[in-house]
């Protein structure tokens, strides 16, 4: 298995060689070679732009996180690699992305956690309702990069060419729709409810009462609109970035769920990069996690602050009680294996140091 994180292993001198020729120096408008210490990273050769998917859109903090993602490679590997950013489901969706990844046509790509798990299925650990307390717990957890997330994040290099960078926060995840508002179990019978392509966000909402349907993100306001579609589970910044609070106004906080979305790479394309570029890049993670993380708490804020202008109904009168009645044994039973169990453990133990507010 293929192990990038932290073990970045001396180059060959072959490796040297490409490297030198192909960044230590730069050509002048004469077409002279032009070599000094002060410009040692320079590239002479094209720049390789990596593809980064995303299925949002370009005011998201993962967006945002994705050009400093860009910015700072490019400083770090002498312009030897920049970062280019497709928002709106631009390469496709996530389901496509993840394949594109597998067979390196596409380099980087922000996924849902749920879309993880036909690629190894212990990714439903933290896709399963209320492992997490709260988003402080959760973030705890996704940066034990060397401990309870190691195995996970390399689980696919070999079978799939994926590589799991790090994970994110992707909020609180709740019911929204345009029929009602959501209190009990009772209240979500009947409702057709977009889910991700996830076995267990299907059994989830089934469990609550809801009928699912797996949909791309990027098809669901107009679902909506139509009434194919009741509703959708998931956090304020989606409802409000992809204006489905116009069609869907009742937003119920069931607080089913928080998960994680993943930055994952084509583990070929990190292959092709020398030692050095790829050292450079995993350096950046930490830095990139936290811009994601840090701007979704006052993007969730703005969001919820422009549905609620608009005329969407916020409810936060759900007896959480009784839905974590009816979800907690199917979350108990899916952990079943003692990968699973490594992960849920370390959710617990977060948990009882970052308790819900």
């Amino acid at each position: 298995m293929k192990r990038f994180r932290h073990s970045v292993i001396a180059a060959t001198m072959v490796a040297v060689v490409l490297t030198t020729a192909a960044c230590s120096r730069h050509v002048d408008d004469g077409g002279d070679a032009v070599g000094s210490s002060a410009d040692s990273n320079a590239c002479t050769s094209p720049i390789k732009t990596f593809k980064l998917a995303f299925n949002q859109t370009a005011e998201h903090p993962q967006y945002a996180a994705g050009i400093t993602f860009g910015e700072r490679l490019m400083e770090e590997t002498g312009g030897c690699y920049d970062i280019e950013v497709y928002p709106n489901e631009t390469l496709g969706t996530q389901a496509s992305v993840l394949n594109n990844i597998s067979d390196g046509s596409i380099e980087l790509a922000w996924v849902a956690g749920g879309v993880m798990e036909p690629f190894n299925a212990d990714f439903v650990v933290f896709n399963l309702p209320y492992v997490f307390d709260s988003i402080e717990s959760e973030i705890a957890t996704l940066n034990d990069h060397d401990g309870a997330m190691y195995d996970l994040e390399h689980s696919i290099e070999e079978s799939k060419r994926i590589t799991v960078l790090t994970g994110v926060t992707a909020g609180t995840r709740n019911v929204y729709n345009s029929t009602r508002p959501i209190k009990t179990p009772a209240d979500m019978q009947g409702l057709k409810l977009r889910v991700q392509q996830s076995d267990s966000q299907v059994k989830m909402i089934e469990l609550m009462g809801g009928v699912p349907t797996t949909l791309g993100l990027g098809e669901v306001y107009s679902a909506l609109q139509t009434g194919t579609l009741d509703g959708a589970e998931n956090n304020e910044v989606t409802w409000d970035a992809m204006s489905h609070d116009e069609v869907a106004k009742y937003y119920s906080y069931t607080r089913h769920l928080i998960m994680p979305d993943y930055l994952v790479a084509s583990t070929n394309a990190l292959e092709v990069m020398s030692e050095e570029h790829r050292a450079a890049l995993m350096d950046l993670i930490p830095e990139v996690a936290q811009v994601a993380n840090d701007g979704f708490a006052d993007f969730t804020a703005d969001s919820l602050a422009h549905a609620e202008s608009i005329g969407a109904l916020v409810n936060d009168d759900v007896d959480i009680d009784a839905f974590k009645a009816v979800l907690t044994p199917f979350t108990k039973e899916s952990i079943n294996n003692d990968a699973r169990q490594k992960l849920y453990d370390a959710a617990l133990a977060n948990n009882e140091l970052y308790p819900a507010k």
